[in-house]
């Protein structure tokens, strides 16, 4: 890579996040298009509203950009960003309660061209799933999804829901086992 290579180039995080500290809009933009996707998945997640989502991700993002300065570590984005919307669906979660429910509707297959009975038992199994997710506390359900379905470390998910990793060791084993169980008539 030479030094002329523009931001279109697949350049590191620590090196968009140098560059968009430096006020570089378009390194920003990079950054945003590379984690909106999964950062959305997570906030989906969480509050099973797809609105509440694309608004708490719009203003993780917003945040982010406005605070980046404060951004100690250029490495540390990633991590921010996935505790910044932790944080942010928890809070989202706790002045909404109850929880509303999930439309299954509103829920992709993971293959549209599959069998028509297939696409239905898969549309069923992530209905439940979604269901599921609903009965875990909030801080159950945000271990649960940034471990199994973002790969986040025990670690990074601490620092993230603002507690000990031994502590998110429990909440994913008890979110295991409470899943384990309502999922039981799907295995």
């Amino acid at each position: 890579m030479t030094a002329g290579t523009g931001v279109g180039a697949a350049l590191d995080d620590q090196t968009l996040v140098a560059r968009a500290r430096d006020g570089d809009v378009r390194a920003y933009e990079q950054l945003v298009r590379r984690y909106q996707g999964p950062i959305y998945r997570l906030a989906l997640r969480m509050l099973g509203s797809a609105g509440d989502a694309e608004d708490v991700v719009q203003e993780v993002f917003l945040t982010a950009w406005r605070r980046l300065e404060q951004l100690h570590a250029d490495t540390a984005f990633v991590g921010w960003l996935y505790r910044s919307t932790a944080n942010r669906c928890l809070n989202v979660i706790r002045a909404r309660r109850p929880v509303t429910d999930v439309d299954p509707d509103d829920t992709e297959t993971p293959r549209g061209d599959a069998r028509p009975e297939h696409a239905a038992e898969v549309s069923a199994q992530m209905a439940a799933l979604t269901t599921a997710l609903t009965g875990l506390t909030p801080e159950q359900r945000a271990c649960w999804l940034l471990r199994e379905v973002h790969g986040r470390s025990y670690d990074e998910i601490a620092e993230a829901v603002s507690t000990s990793p031994n502590a998110v060791r429990g909440r994913i084993a008890r979110a295991r086992a409470q899943l384990a169980e309502v999922m039981q008539p799907w295995r």
